[in-house]
């Protein structure tokens, strides 16, 4: 498929703004010469969008197991609601009497998910995941240091499950990384974390259910053994789906959380955002939140006073309509709903693990919770046919792959997380064909290994595509 640029022709346009009614002008650092930009017609344009669209698959094309992070269906509603004039037609530099409903709007959605998760204050600001780790791990610095320990608890202690996020975001933090081994049941090493917890022990960054699919039968005691050290307990929530509305990380003991509200609470997911990692925590780390920070007195909204914060971390209150989605997606649920959506998600998982699990090994057996992790290793083995060949032949049969080869502690992993939104139908469906595609593999390996065959594009080099990537566009004589 042509890409834009080789799409254009000298002289064809599409005007999409009138000719400039004030002065122009040109400081001199801005460029001198025109952008080269694609000379099309708005029938090109649209067309050229529409084939792209055709060639990807969605939530809304099939079946998107994707392990670690819900790629579920969301309500339309909740882009209804976002889309009232009421919030996208406002500014955030307007003065707080102007925009009181959406400050409202962000008191209400901070206070369920205070009563969700356990704790006693959020912040927005955060955009995504992984800035809402940096964010929490700042506020567990600045809580050390305000008690004079900053530079003696300088260790988080991250196990080897952890999302790889976990541990950059705590050497981002200026923290040295203290990996904890995994038991053979797939949790946290008991023993190892007693010895690796001490004087010098800033925090442990743990995700609960962890990244396996298992909730970890130890927890009070994980997090009783770090706060004795000294040290406070952060919960990455890229898997609450699993859990959220009935188990609640504060009761876990832990002391700030990051959610993902692009996977748990409604926004739609991937393609690069928009995102949401807002961060709640207890009452001992609210003075270090992010400001600037919003009350109601007497009736009118004004500016808390925030000696202690550690800062801005983002721009204004975050994305804000991607909150709004989460507002509305909560409303809509409500208290009897969000546990509902958590059980169906654990229920889902389980029917579909008990419909493989005779045909493909399991990482770790018994229940599950929102996700499980197949491995292929002996699969390979046997046959030659690794966890991408199996994922490439999912592909000819419409369903998205899920993710392959996480966690690394277990070989050739295939991790599936069916969510909740999916009916009996669809995972009967995916487990007939994940049955299909084995037996192809015992009887014809080399088939497998050269799928996908009816897909868009085949068997691209990833290696090398990995390290030497192509990011703009350079007609064959700039190339030269």
């Amino acid at each position: 498929m042509k890409l834009l640029m080789e799409k254009g022709y000298e002289g064809r346009a599409l005007s999409l703004l009138g000719p400039c009614d004030v002065p122009t002008v040109q400081p001199s650092k801005t460029r001198t010469a025109p952008p080269r930009l694609p000379q099309l017609s708005e029938t090109e344009l649209s067309r050229h969008y529409s084939a792209l669209a055709r060639r990807a698959h969605g939530v809304n094309d099939g079946f998107y197991p994707l392990g670690s992070c819900t790629m579920k269906y969301n309500p339309a509603v909740n882009e209804e609601a976002a889309s009232l004039k009421g919030f996208t037609a406002v500014h955030p530099l307007q003065p707080l009497h102007t925009v009181a409903g959406c400050l409202e709007a962000l008191e209400e959605t901070e206070k369920y998910l205070c009563a969700i998760n356990g704790m006693d204050a959020f912040t927005f600001q955060p955009a995504a995941g992984a800035h809402g780790e940096f964010t929490g791990l700042l506020l567990i610095k600045a809580y050390h240091t305000h008690r004079g320990e900053g530079e003696k608890r300088n260790k988080i202690l991250v196990p080897d499950s952890a999302h790889g996020t976990n541990p950059a975001s705590a050497a981002m933090a200026g923290y040295q990384v203290v990996n904890l081994p995994s038991g053979p049941d797939g949790c946290v090493d008991l023993e190892a974390l007693r010895q690796a917890a001490g004087e010098d022990t800033a925090g442990l960054m743990l995700t609960n259910p962890n990244t396996v699919g298992l909730f970890d039968k130890n927890i009070l005691e994980i997090t009783r053994i770090v706060h004795e050290a000294g040290g406070l307990c952060y919960y990455d929530g890229a898997n609450l789906n699993a859990v959220m509305g009935v188990a609640r990380p504060g009761d876990m003991g832990f002391d700030v959380v990051h959610l993902n509200l692009h996977k748990t609470f409604s926004t739609p997911h991937g393609g690069g955002g928009p995102g949401s990692g807002p961060v709640g925590c207890k009452k001992i780390l609210e003075p270090y939140l992010p400001a600037p920070r919003f009350e109601k007195k007497d009736g009118k909204w004004q500016e808390k006073p925030c000696p202690d914060t550690i800062g801005r971390v983002r721009g204004f209150q975050g994305n804000f309509l991607v909150v709004l989605r989460a507002l509305t997606y909560l409303l809509m649920l409500g208290r009897e709903g969000i546990p509902e959506a958590a059980r169906n998600a654990v229920l889902n998982a389980n029917y579909m693990k008990a419909g493989l699990e005779d045909l493909y090994p399991m990482a770790y057996p018994g229940l599950c919770m929102h996700e499980f992790v197949m491995s292929l290793e002996k699969l390979k083995e046997e046959t030659g046919v690794t966890a991408l060949d199996v994922a490439k032949a999912m592909l000819d049969e419409g369903i998205h792959p899920p993710t392959m080869y996480f966690p690394l502690i277990v070989h050739e992993a295939l991790m599936v997380e069916p969510t909740e939104t999916e009916t009996r139908e669809t995972l009967d469906e995916a487990v007939e064909t994940l049955r299909a595609i084995y037996k192809k593999a015992v009887e014809d390996p080399e088939y497998l290994k050269a799928c996908p065959h009816r897909a868009q594009i085949g068997r691209p080099d990833e290696v090398n595509a990995a390290r030497h990537p192509v990011l703009r566009y350079r007609p064959e004589e700039e190339k030269a």
